[in-house]
């Protein structure tokens, strides 16, 4: 690989390349077969953190030399939610499928800013999949970005336009204008941040409190709704979850869309993971006012198996959603033939203009699997999710702290003393057993072991394994406490 051609970054030798590219993709497809051969995160080394802290090289290295350092210090101590013991975030598990479709994109490097090329074409195909997924109509826009973050963060900035006019755009809020938002108690922490981006304020939005089901508690949403118009702040802007970050609650969407409706308000909803359950039959009911929406987030690199990163945003109003973002430079000039045609662009609808060809790996992964089996395995992890609650509530040293409304199982054991710093103590040690990882969280005060199952690969072996561990050790960390207490 040192032997660089015509000064180029292209190989001298691209037969020497075509086999070392071959035993990386073996590599991988090993990783992937094995997966289950391995532990699903280990605590990483002093000594492979360390070698991590030298400055950059001057003289480049050969390519099977980078890739063995790849396979022995970065491979094995990643966060492994490809393992079908991650349980701790909702994270997706990926596919072999996404994998090689990925590599494709980034053989392609094709910048989806925009240009009449066919890249564009598929993303825009993937865009009217998902309105009709949705019931959108088919003026709908959509864009895929890095995350929900930034799709929520696209959502509240055309809903600020739809309040305030062309005008914010160039002169920003005007004065004496408090625009606030509201979303329930346990929605994701993105929304507030992007109040604070949009130059709002995270105070300006009103956390409202959950009911017993950990839905959004819609009397006291439209008492907030009316207390701020009495104080004179205008209210603009409701965030629906479909899928909690903490429990995997659904919100009342057909009441909170009426409520938008009467008030004039945006209704979002806030579907990073939960909204693609629309692909199960089983699951649709759960969603009933998602069609009401005037934009949806979800991330296809969750419940869609899709790799990272592939967010995605859907706007009811595709000319609401391109007049918030649309601009005229000299240099993105369009034209009516050449590569300058197919306006209105990707870059159209927000804030990027370079931008990677996310839509490939989900095109792939709808085309190889076909939305009716992704539709399966989201049901098929609900289904896991019900057998671990059953579990868990048949185990007296256990207790379930909230329904399962969804995929998300959140429980605690049991013990005397403080039971959060014992829970919190032992989802550590599951995680570093290797054996299962699921991840901690605050459920009505109380810290729960939160288990969240979003990978197609995961069984009920897996969930039977955690759920022994867990017994394990939490027995083995009773019987410490009570030693040193004797």
């Amino acid at each position: 690989m040192q032997n660089i051609s015509n000064g180029s970054l292209d190989p001298g030798d691209w037969q020497q390349f075509r086999a070392q590219g071959h035993r990386m993709l073996d590599d991988m497809i090993d990783y992937l077969q094995g997966i289950r051969q391995r532990p699903v995160w280990q605590p990483i080394p002093d000594a492979v953190r360390h070698s991590f802290g030298d400055g950059m090289p001057a003289q480049g290295r050969e390519l099977a030399e980078v890739h063995q350092q790849f396979m022995q210090q970065i491979l094995p101590y990643a966060v492994g939610n490809a393992h079908p013991g991650f349980f701790g975030w909702v994270h997706g598990g990926g596919t072999p499928v996404g994998m090689l479709a990925d590599m494709l994109a980034a053989g392609l490097n094709a910048n989806l800013g925009g240009r009449d090329q066919i890249p564009v074409e598929v993303e825009r195909q993937l865009v009217r999949w998902m309105a009709e997924l949705f019931e959108f109509p088919a003026t709908a826009s959509g864009l895929f970005v890095t995350g929900s973050s930034m799709a929520n963060m696209i959502a509240l900035l055309v809903a600020r336009y739809h309040a305030l006019g062309r005008e914010v755009r160039s002169h920003g809020i005007p004065p004496k204008c408090q625009l606030v938002a509201y979303a329930s108690a346990g929605a994701h922490g993105c929304i507030a941040q992007a109040m604070d981006l949009a130059g709002l304020g995270s105070a300006n939005l009103r956390k409202i409190p959950m009911n017993a089901q950990f839905q959004m508690d819609t009397l006291a949403l439209e008492a907030a709704i009316t207390a701020d118009r009495q104080a004179g702040l205008q209210p603009f802007f409701i965030a629906a979850t479909a899928g909690t970050v903490d429990v995997g609650a659904i919100d009342e969407m057909p009441v909170m869309a009426a409520i938008a409706e009467r008030n004039s308000l945006w209704f979002h909803v806030d579907g990073a993971y939960g909204a693609l359950a629309a692909l199960s039959p089983e699951l649709r009911p759960l969603l009933e006012g998602i069609e009401l929406a005037d934009s949806i987030a979800c991330d296809f690199h969750k419940w869609g198996q899709v790799p990272y990163d592939a967010g995605f945003i859907l706007v009811r109003d595709g000319a609401l959603h391109l007049d918030t973002f649309a601009t005229r430079d000299t240099y993105l000039r369009r034209d009516e033939r050449g590569m300058a045609a197919g306006s209105p662009w990707p870059c159209d609808f927000g804030p990027d203009l370079s931008r990677s060809f996310r839509a490939l790996k989900t095109w792939f992964t709808f085309q190889v699997y076909g939305a009716e089996r992704i539709g399966q395995v989201i049901h098929q992890t609900c289904e896991l999710a019900r057998y671990l609650a059953e579990r868990v509530a048949a185990q007296p040293s256990l207790e379930l702290l909230a329904p399962v409304a969804l995929n998300i199982v959140c429980f605690r054991h049991r013990c005397d003393g403080d039971v959060d710093s014992f829970n919190a103590a032992l989802a550590a040690d599951l995680q570093e057993s290797g054996i299962a990882a699921p991840s901690a969280t605050t459920v009505r005060g109380k810290l729960a072991i939160r288990v969240a199952i979003v990978n197609h690969r995961s069984g009920r072996d897996d969930l039977d394994a955690l759920l022994n561990a867990v017994l394990a050790l939490g027995a083995a960390r009773l019987n410490n406490l009570t030693t040193e207490t004797a």
